[in-house]
């Protein structure tokens, strides 16, 4: 029997402006993430353990650093003659160029590609979550059901519900509603922003969509309401997993210090669902006589002399003699000088913190500090 044909597309071209300093010169999912990754490594990561065989990747805002990291794909094993990766940027068209006007819009833009592939289904994710997800198990609920779109779903505290678009479901997870952001939501079950679509319904529907001139061509907003308007059996698939939505400094704060917490169950550690990514070629670690690391992520080229405790440090860092690190995450080549202090942190790319200088402090205050300056959360 012939291997059902599953495209996964990511969409990797959100500014993430809320992340401040963090994207002013990357895309979101190439903010760098837990010492070593990038935050597109967990979605592309979970498309090589779940086997499927082709990863679109959808860029649009700043990608030249995120198409680097790509590459071909050879730390996620896509670099293949036959399915792959390959990267969809903004297309010109005879009236020059254009940005995606949105996420429907970028798929639809790119049909004459996507027609070339023959798909049976596709995924559709955010390059900008972290989490660990089996897509396998989830195409199998789809299948079984005879669904034509499966939106994964996880419960959310019932305050935070009217944050996220929430799912009201039958009790065979039939979805009857969809709400973007209610004031008074009827569950608690939010849309996580990963879809399985039969690929002949979908492109109807995107077909259909780019030509209604009042569409925004989002899939939250357009594409979702209007196939539950039709009646199209669409089912919820719960997830009960980690998964973390870094859109704003302290949640990629907290996201970091997850990593550091016993009970988090994104064990970086696990062999049996590795986290890909591109590496570089630097030393190892130093650790000095006389210093003190507890409980923290150190990646390779850091060189230890003063104190470091529950922190994320990426490579390359320097912590010189009494300088104090503590519940920070300080990015790739930052120096931290002599007697400095650094805590409730997150020091950004070869950000000089000089000797003595006091960064922080505040447990309820989290402290981004660039090459433009300091701000706080």
């Amino acid at each position: 029997m012939a291997k059902d044909r599953i495209l996964a597309l990511i969409l990797a071209g959100g500014q993430g402006s809320r992340l401040k300093a963090l994207t002013k010169k990357v895309a979101k999912p190439a903010v760098g993430f837990g010492g070593k990754y990038r935050i597109i490594d967990f979605a592309l990561s979970n498309t090589t353990n779940s086997d499927i065989d082709d990863v679109a990747i959808l860029t649009q805002y700043k990608h030249h650093l995120l198409n680097d990291h790509l590459g071909i794909g050879a730390p996620w094993d896509y670099d293949r003659n036959l399915g792959g990766l390959i990267v969809l940027s903004p297309f010109t068209s005879e009236e020059g160029g254009r940005w995606f006007t949105g996420t429907a819009n970028a798929i639809y833009e790119n049909l004459d590609v996507l027609d070339e592939m023959n798909l049976d289904y596709m995924l559709i994710l955010s390059g900008d979550h972290i989490y660990k997800m089996n897509y396998n198990k989830m195409l199998a609920a789809h299948k079984e059901k005879k669904a034509a779109c499966t939106i994964a779903v996880m419960e959310v505290p019932w305050e935070e519900a009217s944050r996220f678009g929430i799912m009201n479901t039958e009790i065979s997870g039939r979805i009857k509603e969809f709400e973007e952001k209610p004031e008074k939501p009827k569950s608690n079950l939010a849309s996580m922003g990963i879809y399985i679509f039969d690929w002949p319904v979908l492109r109807e529907y995107l077909l259909k969509d780019e030509l209604d001139t009042e569409s925004e061509h989002d899939f939250g907003k357009n594409i979702i309401p209007a196939m539950l308007h039709a009646g199209l059996p669409m089912f919820s698939y719960t997830f009960n997993g980690y998964w973390k939505d870094v859109g704003t400094v302290r949640s990629y704060w907290q996201a970091n210090m997850d990593l550091l917490d016993p009970e988090n169950s994104l064990d970086l550690f696990d062999k049996t669902w590795r986290i890909f990514t591109k590496t570089k070629n630097i030393p190892p670690q130093k650790i000095e006589k006389g210093s003190t690391v507890i409980h923290s992520l150190v990646t390779e080229g850091c060189l230890i002399k003063g104190a470091v405790n529950n922190s994320v440090l990426f490579d390359e860092v320097i912590v010189e003699k009494d300088a104090k690190v503590t519940n920070s995450v300080i990015l790739s080549r930052a120096h931290i000088k002599a007697g400095a202090v650094v805590d409730h942190a997150i020091i950004m790319e070869d950000v000089v913190i000089e000797e003595n200088q006091v960064v922080g402090g505040k447990p309820d205050t989290i402290y981004l500090v660039s090459q433009d300056g300091m701000t706080e959360e």
